[in-house]
């Protein structure tokens, strides 16, 4: 997948300007394809030079108006073409792996603790898609294009489930305790939290 395309998908389901469109990445697209908005506003002025998106006429002359942008069928056609396109799986690249087999090597005090703050941020990022799944995807909706959304957002459900199942196991197989400061014990060691 590549920005572009990345872009003439939002587009296509609502014209946008640069800032609503850096919006609506960072709560759809931005899950699964990261960008930064500088990257958004660059690809913005390529696709635009390549005739593929075009900026609306504006409602109103304004000086330092916000331009919002529409896929033009030159777009369109690029992105069914790419839609079509055969790609194959590509293998997963995650640094946390890596680490983990360097720790094999040379050892790795204190990565339990790594571990669970991975799964913690798999836990939250679950609890966030189910949330999107229940105040989004209602039995009621049934359109092509709301299942297919659906189904992505349900490959992210999968993902984040199989992390944490994942970790959790990692984690019980090394076997280190959690070593994260316990509040209640810093309290009661700390003379001045202590109450007179």
């Amino acid at each position: 997948m590549s920005l572009p395309h990345a872009i003439l998908t939002a587009l296509l389901e609502k014209p946008s300007s640069g800032l609503e469109l850096t919006r609506r990445f960072d709560r759809s697209i931005g899950y699964f394809w990261p960008s930064t908005h500088q990257q958004i506003y660059r690809e913005l002025g390529k696709l635009e030079q390549a005739g593929r998106i075009r900026a609306l006429p504006p409602a109103q002359p304004a000086r330092g108006q916000k331009k919002e942008y529409e896929v033009l069928p030159a777009g369109r056609e690029e992105l069914a073409a790419w839609v079509a396109l055969p790609e194959d799986p590509r293998p997963v690249r995650d640094p946390l792996l890596l680490r983990m087999r360097a720790a094999a090597v040379v050892g790795a005090p204190g990565l339990g603790a790594e571990l669970r703050r991975h799964l913690g941020l798999h836990q939250r990022q679950l609890a966030e898609y189910l949330e999107i799944e229940e105040r989004d995807f209602t039995p009621a909706r049934t359109a092509d294009e709301d299942r297919l959304r659906h189904l992505v957002l349900r490959g992210g459900i999968d993902l984040e489930s199989f992390w944490i199942g994942w970790l959790t196991r990692a984690i019980d197989e090394l076997g280190e305790p959690d070593r994260s400061p316990d509040p209640a014990a810093q309290t009661a060691g700390d003379p001045a939290a202590q109450t007179p």
